[in-house]
């Protein structure tokens, strides 16, 4: 086994006694930090080479902070001057998950660089802990290499506002079998338009 397999493993034991205390201190660390910073190196190498990192100039690593749980309606006194179906204030629940989360934030923080993906890190009872991988579109280590020139071109931006992360991808129900019929054809939006419209084959 090569180093990352047993740093890969380590990891994989979450409840062993060693895993506890490092995330015990390393929780305790990212508190005391700014909501979204940049680190030097990423603190899982082997989970960041795998999600599309390289050690290599154009790749930046930010850290980032979501908190944890729900979040309350913005209503004065918790008023909503509507119907009852729409007095809802607390028990709101957000449809993608805090990871896509992380990334959008992380992404409006730093416009200019491009989302490959993110990795979790670490959570206590408040804060859920990321690291998102960005690259320098403009970097030409980037541009030159075939892997990544993708992530060069306009329809790359901002793919964590629109879904198209590994961790926005969980939330449009894609995928193969009876399970997915809802999104066939691309999205929910796609199938119900298929859906509307009336084919039929022309007599002739």
């Amino acid at each position: 086994m090569g180093a990352y397999k047993y740093i890969q493993e380590m990891h994989r034991r979450k409840q062993s006694e060693v895993m506890r205390f490092l995330k015990r201190v390393r929780t305790w660390q990212y508190r005391q930090l700014n909501a979204i910073h940049r680190v030097s190196r990423p603190t899982r190498p082997e989970k960041a080479r795998r999600v599309g990192y390289k050690a290599k100039q154009g790749y930046v690593v930010y850290r980032v902070r979501v908190r944890r749980g729900t979040r309350k309606r913005q209503a004065h006194k918790g008023q909503v001057y509507g119907k009852p179906s729409n007095q809802g204030i607390n028990q709101l629940k957000w449809q993608r998950n805090l990871q896509s989360k992380a990334e959008e934030r992380v992404g409006r923080r730093c416009p200019a660089l491009r989302v490959v993906n993110s990795y979790w890190i670490g959570q206590d009872s408040t804060f859920k802990f990321y690291e998102v991988v960005l690259v320098d579109p403009h970097h030409n280590a980037i541009r030159h290499n075939a892997e990544t020139q993708w992530l060069c071109k306009p329809v790359a931006k901002h793919r964590e506002m629109r879904g198209l992360t590994s961790a926005g991808r969980k939330s449009r129900a894609l995928g193969k079998g009876h399970k997915y019929n809802n999104t066939i054809g691309g999205s929910r939006r796609a199938a119900w338009k298929r859906h509307q419209k009336l084919s039929l084959l022309r007599k002739r």
